[in-house]
């Protein structure tokens, strides 16, 4: 099988669980390290399939990996080449197929529900789950392209996720680890504790019962990828 190219913006935000996943089910991966330098490939047809990491910056900022990204994007949802994305992959996922991405009226960061919409394609993905936690950290989101079907959502960002075929685009994080989840609210300590939003919480309380939480989201992502990779090429 081809490896999955997997698109990393930060150290700290890298696979993280999905990473696992694949290792557990014996896909070859290959980390394209743009925080690094590195460029994203011409052509998506070297790899199964095509994964987006989240990151800082935005899909709408002057950087030059962003257009040959969408280009990227766009030849491989032509291909039937599966792509996945989260937080800042989905955005550009969104962006890529015909969605805008902007700034939200309050940031999501730490956990917090969302629930599964109701149509077929949300039961597709999570069967009869019909609300989760998961993990959130952004400040912007995106509309729904043509032909997308909205599959998450939560109270303060109605698209939380989208499918579109065997494309899967996430706002939120289901790929966390408990270090993962550490070095964020570790990096982001003085942001957090400064913002005053019902949305955000406290290093504290993004730390309690942290195993259990992870662990039961490492659940819900392992759904979601064991359906993502039955399209792998």
């Amino acid at each position: 099988m081809k490896p999955v190219a997997i698109f990393r913006y930060l150290p700290i935000e890298g696979p993280g669980y999905f990473a696992t996943f694949l290792d557990n089910n014996h896909i070859p991966w290959q980390l394209i390290k743009i925080d690094a330098g590195a460029e994203p490939p011409a052509s998506a047809d070297p790899y199964s399939g095509l994964v987006f990491m989240g990151g800082p910056m935005s899909v709408n900022d002057d950087l030059p990996w962003i257009e040959s990204s969408l280009n990227l994007i766009k030849q491989a949802v032509a291909d039937d080449i599966p792509v996945l994305g989260h937080c800042l992959g989905g955005q550009l996922m969104a962006k890529a197929l015909g969605g805008v991405v902007k700034q939200d009226p309050f940031k999501e960061m730490g956990w917090g529900e969302v629930k599964v919409t109701k149509n077929s394609v949300a039961r597709a993905w999570f069967d009869d789950l019909s609300e989760f936690e998961t993990f959130h950290w952004h400040g912007e989101s995106f509309s729904l392209p043509e032909g997308a079907t909205r599959i998450l959502s939560s109270p303060y960002c109605e698209n939380q996720a989208f499918a579109m075929g065997i494309h899967l685009a996430m706002q939120c994080h289901v790929e966390m680890t408990e270090r993962m989840v550490k070095d964020w609210s570790d990096v982001s300590f003085e942001e957090i504790i400064q913002l005053n939003m019902p949305s955000v919480q406290s290093p504290a309380e993004i730390e309690t019962n942290l195993t259990e939480r992870v662990t039961k989201l490492n659940a819900i992502a392992s759904r979601l990828y064991a359906k993502w990779i039955t399209a792998l090429k």
